[in-house]
């Protein structure tokens, strides 16, 4: 999901809800507003994200083009 972009990056989100998985291996990445939250999963042929990438600028955009060439 991450695999060209780098470091502390900025995404869009909208609602204060989010999700943790049991099994936090499957956390590809993890956000800090005021607490710790897992912001995206990734495991097999799942990914998903409590951000929007649409919404989110280059940054977003390489991510869901990082999803297209997962599953050309």
């Amino acid at each position: 999901m991450f695999n060209t972009i780098g470091g502390k990056e900025t995404f869009y989100f909208v609602h204060s809800y989010y999700g943790m998985p049991k099994d936090l291996s499957q956390a590809s990445s993890f956000c800090n507003y005021g607490i710790n939250f897992c912001s995206s999963v990734a495991y097999r042929n799942i990914w998903g994200s409590q951000f929007h990438p649409e919404k989110s600028g280059e940054k977003g955009l390489r991510i869901l083009s990082n999803f297209i060439n997962e599953v050309k």
